[in-house]
């Protein structure tokens, strides 16, 4: 794919790239699989194996899940979830508040009552800090529980659990963050991020919580089945719950290969059978009118479970998700609806007061480092991913509360936040605190911020080094405009689940005119392209009319552009025809002559 504009920076400061391909690669993966040979030049240059072409295009659960047994301590924990179903023991959750925790609580729960089991879940609030506590547990002992599971938390907590010890209270761990060397004593930690596991299923190491669950209650009724405890009565249909597992896969914003792309194929098809009642509640107050995409799951139902952790009540996504009744649905979408709309407003404030912290202040390290005393600390990990975006280095941003500091982190490649937290912690810095390599939390005391700053300033330092890193752009396809059809907007679905670590491709449509230009909607900036070759292609620019960029959109009929987005069909009201999305983060202009770029 020779580009004319290979390496050139657009008027936002991006450089275009090629993402690199093996041709030989690609045309044995076209033919094997009679696939356009641009769809299989973005499949070979995502690493695909050829082998593994099969599976990436229709990922099926059977050809991609292993034994669950083969993660370390998954035989001890069924053998023992399995014995508390049998004895009919007191069992509790403990989840963490956000999407990836609500599902994994809400797949759990849903499985003990399809065998008999009533759980108590708890689901902390935003002060109670997350994962478990010590208040949680003497709610357990209260309440006279006989084992603790938690999920998507845990793999850390040392001093809860000894405390939970204590009380003569077994638990067992179903998580996914990073482990350190040393777990915490308890009955069970199953976590495919331990340092022990092996390295025979790479594809687990990737897994949400929510994945991490399914399998578990996977091997639970492996257990039951093999005890006979299901002669006699009905052996619960473990598919049900994929829609929930793809709705936390996706939200946790783990790579989309393997297993969890069919974790999410197979569940997208579940939730468009609308069966769970909660989630059917929340899809039609969302307004989505098709069947649900990634892009659904990502964006608009996500969103909405995880403001009820952010600024209302952490418990109502597992309340929703757990629903039966079509009322009671109904009030519970409608109030995350409402503390969506509000996390909004709370964000554009806390967000805007960072912006100026930091460019009213000249920064002395590659990051963006912001905390305020008024900030709601359920924003603050939503901030940290658009500043990230906006100065592209990594950002942490923190809520000052009355008794400690809580923090929210997101980064940029080359930075492993997870390793930074862990590090962090080990050198006093900070109270406790875990996540991915893109993401994490943390908490702290107020008087070591500063210390936290330098260290974490450091930290990147080392990593990136002191220049200033232009964001690259990596385009996977380039086209003209007769290109740009139908034909190849259905073959590049072949492609979906999109989302992390298997991105929508970003198409580069060249040498195009912009023709008639407008704002639609909500500050929306539509127009229509077309090239001396022929044809015409509606395209969209969202929330962009009062930007820089769009503003040049808005100004530039007749001049001639390659514009970088996504190609989808639009099957809006039973049409079938392409449009093109220009993709706010890729949108920039060079100079205003005749030939242009946008991305």
């Amino acid at each position: 794919m020779a580009f004319d504009f290979e390496n050139k920076k657009s008027l936002g400061g991006n450089i275009w790239k090629a993402v690199p391909v093996d041709e030989r690669k690609a045309e044995l993966i076209a033919q094997r699989f009679a696939l356009p040979l641009p769809v299989a030049r973005i499949i070979a240059s995502r690493g695909i194996p050829v082998d593994d072409v099969a599976n990436f295009i229709n990922p099926k659960l059977q050809n991609l899940m292993p034994d669950p047994f083969c993660m370390k301590d998954m035989e001890k924990a069924a053998k023992r979830i399995a014995e508390a179903i049998v004895k009919k023991q007191k069992v509790a959750i403990i989840g963490d508040y956000d999407v990836d925790g609500a599902t994994s609580s809400s797949v759990l729960r849903l499985y003990l009552e399809s065998v008999g089991i009533e759980p108590e879940i708890h689901i902390p609030e935003r002060d109670e800090g997350y994962g478990p506590s010590r208040q949680a547990f003497d709610e357990f002992a209260v309440l006279g529980a006989e084992l603790v599971i938690t999920v998507d938390c845990g793999t850390t907590a040392f001093d809860v659990f000894d405390y939970a010890g204590s009380l003569n209270i077994p638990v067992i761990v179903l998580d996914h963050h990073e482990a350190e060397v040393r777990l915490p004593e308890v009955y069970a930690v199953v976590n495919p991020k331990r340092l022990d596991e092996s390295d025979d299923y790479p594809y687990l190491k990737y897994m949400a919580a929510v994945g991490v669950v399914f399998c578990t209650i996977v091997a639970v009724n492996r257990e039951l089945r093999k005890q006979g405890f299901f002669a006699g009565r009905e052996e619960p249909n473990l598919l049900q719950w994929l829609d929930l597992v793809a709705l936390g896969t996706v939200c946790d914003v783990v790579p989309l290969l393997g297993l969890n792309r069919a974790f999410v194929r197979q569940g997208l098809r579940i939730m468009s059978l609308r069966s769970n009642t909660g989630l059917r509640a929340l899809i039609d107050k969302s307004g989505i009118s098709e069947a649900p995409s990634a892009f659904h799951l990502g964006y608009v139902l996500g969103p909405r479970i995880n403001a009820c952790g952010r600024v209302g009540e952490a418990s109502l996504g597992n309340k929703l998700l757990c629903s039966r009744d079509d009322f009671q649905a109904g009030q519970l979408a409608d109030k995350l609806n409402e503390f969506n709309a509000q996390r909004k407003e709370i964000e554009a404030y806390v967000l805007l007061s960072a912006i100026e912290m930091l460019e009213g202040t000249p920064q002395e390290y590659p990051i963006a480092f912001a905390a305020g005393k008024d900030w709601h600390q359920g924003v603050v990990g939503i901030v940290a991913g658009k500043l990230k975006e906006r100065y592209n280095v990594p950002a942490f941003v923190m809520s000052i509360e009355p008794d400690e500091v809580k923090g929210s982190a997101r980064s940029v490649p080359g930075v492993d936040l997870g390793a930074l937290i862990i590090a962090a912690k080990e050198k006093g810095l900070l109270t406790k605190g875990g996540g991915h390599t893109m993401a994490a939390g943390f908490s702290l005391s107020e008087d070591k911020i500063e210390a936290f700053r330098r260290f974490a300033g450091e930290y990147v330092r080392q990593k990136l080094g002191e220049e200033d890193v232009a964001p690259v752009i990596e385009v996977d396809s380039a086209l003209d405009l007769l290109g740009a059809n139908t034909d190849f907007a259905a073959a590049l679905e072949l492609l979906e689940p999109f989302g992390a670590g298997n991105a929508e491709p970003k198409i580069v449509l060249e040498h195009v005119r912009i023709v008639k230009p407008g704002i639609v909607g909500a500050g929306h900036v539509r127009c229509f392209l077309t090239s001396g070759n022929g044809g015409s292609l509606k395209a969209m620019a969202f929330k962009i009319a009062d930007t820089e960029l769009g503003k040049t959109l808005l100004n530039s009929q007749g001049a001639v552009f390659d514009i970088a987005g996504v190609l989808r069909r639009d099957n809006w009201q039973g049409r079938n025809s392409v449009q093109f999305i220009i993709d706010l983060s890729l949108i920039h202009i060079s100079e205003p002559t005749r030939h242009a770029q946008i991305s």
